[in-house]
C-alpha cells in the first residue's frame, strides 16, 4: 500500500467515525447504573455533581465509578455539552487538576462502546454510565433524571 493509499484509508476511517458518532441526534441518552446502586431518580444538578466527581459514594461502602464514552462518541458529546458544560479539552484539564489536587483518585474510566459500558455497569458495583437508549440492555437499571425516563417529554439528555 502506498503512502497516498494509506492516507486515503485513514481519511475514510475518520469520516466514517464522525458519521457514526453523529447518527440519530434525536435519540435519548439513558443514565444507567449497577443494579444494586441505591438510587432510582436524580435531579440534573445531582447528575452533574456525580459526574464532576463531587459525589464520590452512593452509600458508605459503595463508591461511584464513572464510565464515559471515548472521544468522538455521540454519548460523550451529549454528556460534555449537557452535564459537564465543557469542551473535550476543558474536560481533560478539569480531571487532571482534580487528581493533582487529590480531590479524586482517578478520572472517569473510558469505554469504547455502549456494549462495553453496559457490560461494565452490570459488573462493577457503583458504576454509572450514559448509554444510547436503543442500546440499553434488557433488565438494565435506568435512572430517572428530574423524574423523567428517556423517551418521555421533557427528558433533557438527547
Amino acid at each position: 500500500m502506498t503512502a497516498k493509499q494509506k492516507s486515503l484509508a485513514v481519511l475514510l476511517a475518520v469520516i466514517c467515525a464522525v458519521a457514526l458518532a453523529q447518527k440519530s441526534p434525536g435519540v435519548d441518552i439513558a443514565v444507567v447504573v449497577h443494579p444494586d446502586t441505591p438510587i432510582t431518580n436524580l435531579s440534573m444538578a445531582e447528575v452533574r455533581k456525580v459526574f464532576l466527581g463531587d459525589r464520590q459514594y452512593w452509600s458508605t461502602n459503595v463508591p461511584v465509578v464513572l464510565l464515559i464514552r471515548a472521544p468522538v462518541a455521540r454519548e460523550r458529546n451529549v454528556v460534555l455539552k449537557t452535564i459537564y458544560q465543557m469542551s473535550d479539552a476543558q474536560f481533560k484539564q478539569y480531571w487532571i487538576a482534580k487528581i493533582f489536587r487529590a480531590e479524586s483518585a482517578s478520572a472517569p474510566k473510558v469505554v469504547y462502546s455502549n456494549d462495553m459500558a453496559s457490560e461494565l455497569v452490570s459488573a462493577i458495583p457503583g458504576a454509572i454510565a450514559f448509554i444510547d437508549l436503543r442500546e440499553v440492555r434488557r433488565g438494565a437499571k435506568i435512572v430517572r433524571v428530574d423524574g423523567k425516563l428517556p423517551g418521555e417529554p421533557g427528558y433533557q439528555l438527547r
